[in-house]
Order: structure tokens, then sequence, then C-alpha cells
């Protein structure tokens, strides 16, 4: 999970005098650390003690794992200490909901038709907003909508390539996004990666499609539920000679979604040409708005899950749960947990 070999582990370890040798005898229990090693362990690998003497219940598997493509840049040590970290958070996410005897029904939501063009997309995205009531409104909180409706959302510790991948666990459909993208800046890229992903999840593609023309599509419908087609055409309107920045910045800021995928949603609806298109994208590099970060307005929602928080404070209230067995599957030390128990009632 911390994505470090046991050459690395062993250099963090340096002072602590622990060799790679070492290191490997306790992965195969052939010796077991004192606590002060223990301890060394649990603080170079960003885990409690703790962690070394619980024993899930289950193990779960990630299956059919996607990544969003364009964007993801991780090496190969990253992407694996990625989807063991997902696994683990996975893993107790489960476990927890099997100690509460949660038995909730989701509303998934999968598209019947094959999707092959942005034109099927874009009725993929209107589907989706029949089903689930969503009207012509702007979307409040896309993550905690997709928690409402079933899907398991985590946040990982991950580095600044990562934006989220989607994968089935026993055919359940899960998200995982970045934890380090939930700066204002980075809002309205999580709510698009969090709709990407589900795009992943509830659409049928072509056999034999591209993996970079199944991306586009995904990106179309992402755009597609985040700004309508019949509120795009009425506020951007076709007929015009130009696009101020402080008109983008106010629907950024109303629908949740950026400059850049505003534009690309209006050539998608053919409100703008591909010249115009084109000359967009050189202003906008030319400003270095394209800098992640940069790209001015913000849009204000939370868009981070706590469902799986508030279970583990359900399960204390239900006393189902231990101090100790709600920190281990809130993945916080005790004391951490205990400093959140304001008991009110």
């Amino acid at each position: 999970m911390a994505g470090l070999s046991l050459q690395d582990l062993s250099i963090k370890l340096g002072r602590d005098g622990v060799s790679k040798q070492s290191l490997s005898k306790y992965e195969n229990g052939k010796m077991n650390p004192d606590s002060r090693v223990l301890i060394a362990l649990a603080n170079a690998l960003g885990v409690s003690v703790d962690y070394f003497y619980s024993e899930p219940k289950s193990q779960v598997k990630l299956d059919e794992v996607e990544y969003r493509k364009y964007v993801t840049k991780i090496s190969k040590s990253q992407k694996d200490s990625i989807e063991e970290k997902a696994r683990h958070i996975f893993d107790r996410y489960f476990e927890l909901e099997n100690l509460l005897g949660i038995t909730e029904k989701p509303a998934y939501f999968n598209f019947k038709g094959i999707v092959e063009n942005p034109d099927q997309a874009e009725e993929a995205a209107k589907s989706l907003r029949h089903k689930w009531d969503l009207g012509y409104d702007p979307i409040p909180d896309v993550v905690e909508m997709l928690e409402d409706k079933g899907y398991k959302v985590i946040e990982i510790d991950a580095p600044e390539g990562f934006d989220g991948l989607k994968a089935l666990i026993g055919g359940e459909p899960v998200i995982a996004l970045n934890k380090n993208k939930s700066k204002k800046s980075d809002i309205v890229r999580k709510r698009f990666t969090a709709l990407h992903e589900l795009a992943h999840h509830a659409l049928s593609f072509a056999d034999g499609i591209a993996n970079n023309d199944k991306e586009v599509l995904c990106h179309a419908f992402a755009s597609a539920v985040l700004y309508p087609e019949d509120m795009a055409r009425k506020e951007l309107h076709k007929e015009r000679f130009h696009f101020y920045e402080k008109e983008l910045i106010l629907l950024k800021e109303r629908w949740g979604i950026s400059i850049s995928a505003t534009f690309s949603r209006a050539k998608q609806l053919g409100i703008i040409s591909d010249y115009v298109y084109r000359k967009f994208h050189i202003g906008f590099k030319k400003r270095e708005y394209h800098i992640p970060g940069n790209e001015p307005g913000i849009f204000l929602s939370k868009e981070s899950p706590t469902r799986m928080e508030r279970l583990v404070f359900l399960g204390l209230a239900k006393q189902v749960l231990t101090i100790n067995e709600a920190s281990y599957l809130a993945g916080i030390s005790s004391w951490q947990l205990r400093a959140q128990m304001n008991q009110l009632v």
C-alpha cells in the first residue's frame, strides 16, 4: 500500500537498523519484530500498530478494474499501491455492512442500449437524469448522489497522476477517487471523474471498441449528466460572436462543470465550430488555465464520500462495534476516533 519495495522500506527504517533480510523473514513468518521495530514499521508504512494484528473476516477482490485514461500517469508500483489501498478499504467497507446487517436495495443505473457514439452517450445521460428524477437542475454533490443510489465510493491517498478507478467486487460496482483532489480548485474535476467512472459501470459499449474511443464516450456521458442538453443550448446560444471569461465562470459555479468541459460540451452539441473550439484552446493555454488549479471559478461542493464513516458511528450507536473495532473499520487510531465521539444523546 505504501508503494515500497523491501529495499525501500529498509532504507526508510535505516536508523532503526532493520535490514532487507529481516523484513523478508517477517513477511514469511520466519521471525517476528519486537515492539520497537513494530512501531517503526507502523510509522514508516503509515498504518497503526493495530493493523498488524487485525484479521479481516473477508478478503475482497477487485475485478474489471479500469482507470480514467488520458490523465492517469502512474508507475506500476503506484498502480499496485492504489489498488491495494482500495482493496483494503473496500474490505473494511463490506465487513462493516455485514456486521450492521445492511440490506438496503441499491438503485444502480444501467443503460439498456449499446453506446457507440456521442449521441448515444447523450441519450444515456438523459435516461439517467430521468430515472433518478434529476430534472434540469444542477447536481449539488455528485458523490453524495452516487452514495444515495447505493454505489460504494471511497477516497484513497494517491499521487497527482491518479484521478479515479472503477471496479467490481462480487458483482457490485465500486468507485475510488483521489483523496488529494479535494481542494476547491479540483472539485469540478472530481465530480467529472466520479461520473466518468459511473459511465464505465453503467454503459455497454460495442464489441471491439478501442479504449480511447470508450474514454471519449465516458467523457461525453459525464458532461451530459452535469450540463443537460436543453440547458446548454439555452444558456450558451449558437448565434453569438464571443465568449467572455466572466460568463464561463458563472456557468462553472452554477453547474459544477469546468470551463474546458463546457467548451467540449458546446462543440459536441454543435453550438460552436471546430475553429472556435481550437481558438478557445489556444487562449486557454496561453493564460495557463490548463494547468491543474489554475482555471478560474470555484464550485462550492464537498464531493467526499461520507457513508462508510456514518456507518461506523451507527455501529457504535447500536453497540454493535467496540471502539477498537470501529477505529479499525474507520482506518484511524482509537484515540482519533474517541476525539470525534462527542455524544449528544
